[in-house]
């Protein structure tokens, strides 16, 4: 008989411990942090690099492409048929924090090596009120030896500090200081270029969003500063891809060539083109 109450006594209170158990994992899972979801849904925001980084294991196939300007013949079809750029691109996640990637641009035939490591992740109870995200590359350009005296000429390097952030389910913004390095530049120019660049995204439905980007040179040269870029369009997003669709007057698709040389004025002369950015991708 003493052996069956202990039997009882096991089985009612076996419930209530489970029960505790459970209750006690919920607290925790509770006050466990939880990161926000990312402030844009691609990894560029037109001409920049966002904070957006991918679950482990993911990888991104990304192309770009610029038009000519539309202001830049006479017979060109608005761009259409002018010489283009273009760049393909793969990015893979080693970790949900560190992602790799390399790309091929078509204008100097340059090859990047790139890097994306996740510092800071804003947090849905906004503790952490931001995300920051390094993002830089080393550039090597391709052309054929003659174009260059010594190896080394070939190298350019760029390095973005990306500091956005989810105002709400339809804003998002980011600023993101950075600097360029080319070994070899001409003379009335330097060797690097400080700047920052500014963008928002504004959802106006579920899949549909309003982009600008707006990049702003610091360094001053000896001559021949290069403009602003100035870049406006729309964004079209899946769970699997984004595509944007933009007007700019970048058309380097290399950050650190466009910081340095870009020469096309869209305040003063209209200088723009059309262009896109896709991307795509796959989980494992």
């Amino acid at each position: 008989m003493k052996t069956f109450k202990n039997i009882l006594i096991v089985l009612f209170a076996l419930p209530m411990f489970v029960f505790a158990q459970e209750t006690k994992q919920n607290d925790k899972e509770q006050t466990k942090e939880k990161p926000a979801r990312a402030a844009f849904e691609g990894s560029t925001l037109i001409e920049n690099a966002t904070n957006v980084l991918f679950q482990k294991n993911t990888l991104e196939i990304q192309m770009s492409h610029r038009f000519g300007l539309l202001n830049g013949g006479t017979n060109d079809m608005a761009g259409f048929w002018a010489p283009s750029n273009i760049r393909i691109g793969l990015a893979y996640a080693i970790t949900d924090y560190i992602t790799v990637g390399y790309g091929t641009t078509k204008f100097s035939r340059l090859q990047d090596f790139n890097l994306k490591v996740g510092l800071l992740r804003q947090t849905r109870s906004n503790s952490m009120p931001i995300s920051v995200t390094y993002f830089g590359n080393a550039t090597v350009d391709a052309r054929t030896k003659d174009n260059f005296n010594l190896k080394q000429d070939r190298y350019s390097y760029f390095s973005q500090l990306i500091i956005a952030k989810r105002f709400s389910s339809k804003f998002s913004a980011q600023v993101a200081p950075s600097i360029s390095h080319f070994n070899l530049v001409e003379p009335t120019i330097k060797n690097d270029m400080i700047a920052i660049a500014f963008g928002g995204r504004y959802k106006i439905s579920p899949n549909t969003a309003i982009i600008v980007d707006y990049s702003q040179p610091i360094t001053s040269f000896y001559s021949g500063n290069p403009n602003p870029g100035i870049a406006f369009g729309v964004e079209f997003a899946t769970s699997g891809h984004a595509f944007q669709l933009f007007a700019t007057n970048y058309n380097g698709l290399s950050p650190q060539k466009n910081y340095m040389y870009n020469h096309n004025d869209f305040i003063n002369n209209g200088d723009f083109m059309i262009g896109f950015n896709i991307t795509r991708k796959y989980n494992f």
